[in-house]
């Protein structure tokens, strides 16, 4: 792993160097993780659309009374849920706004008509309805926890989630990404993630480029998820997602990152937190790209829905598995189903309920990842 001032070096590298430092990141990755590549098949389960924050690249968000504003029921969670398992997803990847009853009534009625006063513990009750009524795994990104919550939720998911994004105060100032969003405060974002480490709960991070922030500030982002993971040993999984304009957002007229800068910095991030940790990119954000990706170090594609949009980015599909398997395969790697819990976490009960540890054991493989799922979706 390299030190902080390399890492922001690196990070600038001219166009003509870029090969090299990618060369550095798959031997790195390569070293740690192998010429396995994963994927997790799920169904993406948009609980409420619902948020308090506006970010200004978001286009998931909606206030009561716009279209597309919903919260789910448990009945249509459930549905969804099932019909994802027929077509053999194995994880419900709840997405949801923040803390919506801080500012909606409509949305505070709707959870006392379900017994429940805030959206978090709805959200633990649907979890569990999931995990009785489908045979998917939930796996949660509801944004700041306290502890309490998250513990409540550590008994009903195999892993969490929680995007740092940034580690930028400035993108809090008028007019920049986060001005009106009180839960993109970098500080209550890294004490969620440290909370989910002092109670063992495998956990999903990343950074999201292009909203503004500085090559040094994604350094600094980095670096924060390798101390956390440093004196927690909980972070599964690193995502490096790239912003993507859409008509109907504030940041409709921003640049997108270029693909060299996704590049640089999936490279850095492979190189900053070393040859063991789990990299993504999102691969229907960057449809054209797969060689490059994984010239760059990453070692996982992420969720891909056989039933569901992705919708943080709607306008851009998921690739088909057997797309996503030649395209692996066509660089030299294997592409293998991990479940929404990675190998080497699913392998230690410190880091799982112990409700949750059968279900997930007859699952895998020797390996810790997803057993006989090649012919299914060689066939899909």
């Amino acid at each position: 792993m390299i030190s902080h001032q390399d890492a922001c070096a690196l990070i600038e590298t001219p166009a003509g160097a870029l090969g090299d430092l990618l060369a550095r990141a798959g031997e790195l990755r390569d070293r740690g993780r192998g010429r396995t590549v994963t994927f997790s098949a799920k169904v993406f389960v948009p609980l409420t659309t619902l948020c308090r924050d506006y970010c200004g690249y978001c286009t998931f968000r909606r206030d009561p009374g716009e279209p597309g504003a919903h919260t789910m029921t448990p009945e249509e969670v459930v549905a969804l849920a099932q019909a994802g398992g027929r077509l053999g997803a194995k994880e419900a990847l709840f997405s949801l706004g923040d803390k919506p009853e801080a500012l909606f009534p409509t949305h505070r009625e709707f959870l006392r008509r379900h017994g429940h006063r805030t959206t978090l513990a709805y959200l633990r009750a649907v979890c569990e309805t999931v995990l009785k009524e489908s045979p998917l795994l939930p796996h949660a990104n509801p944004g700041v926890m306290a502890e309490r919550d998250l513990a409540a939720l550590r008994e009903v998911n195999v892993s969490m989630g929680l995007m740092l994004e940034t580690l930028s105060e400035r993108l809090l100032e008028r007019g920049m990404a986060h001005d009106r969003a009180p839960d993109k405060v970098p500080a209550r974002r890294i004490r969620t993630i440290a909370l989910a480490g002092k109670l063992g709960i495998p956990f999903t991070t990343g950074l999201l480029i292009g909203i503004g922030e500085t090559a040094r500030e994604r350094v600094d982002a980095l670096v924060a998820i390798r101390d956390l993971h440093e004196r927690y040993g909980h972070i599964q999984e690193v995502i490096v997602q790239n912003f993507r304009a859409k008509p109907r957002i504030p940041m409709r007229d921003a640049p997108e990152p270029s693909l060299d800068d996704l590049l640089r910095t999936l490279a850095v991030a492979r190189l900053v937190l070393g040859p063991d940790m789990n990299i993504q990119a999102p691969p229907n954000l960057s449809p054209r790209a797969y060689p490059r990706l994984l010239a760059a170090g990453l070692n996982d594609w992420g969720g891909v829905s056989p039933l569901t949009p992705d919708h943080i980015n709607p306008e851009k599909p998921w690739p088909l598995i057997p797309e996503l398997r030649r395209a692996t395969e066509s660089q030299g790697f294997v592409l293998r189903e991990r479940l929404a819990i990675y190998p080497e976490f699913a392998a230690r009960p410190e880091f799982l309920d112990e409700r949750l540890r059968a279900r997930v054991g007859t699952l895998l493989d020797e390996r810790g990842l997803v057993k006989d799922s090649y012919e299914h979706w060689r066939r899909w």
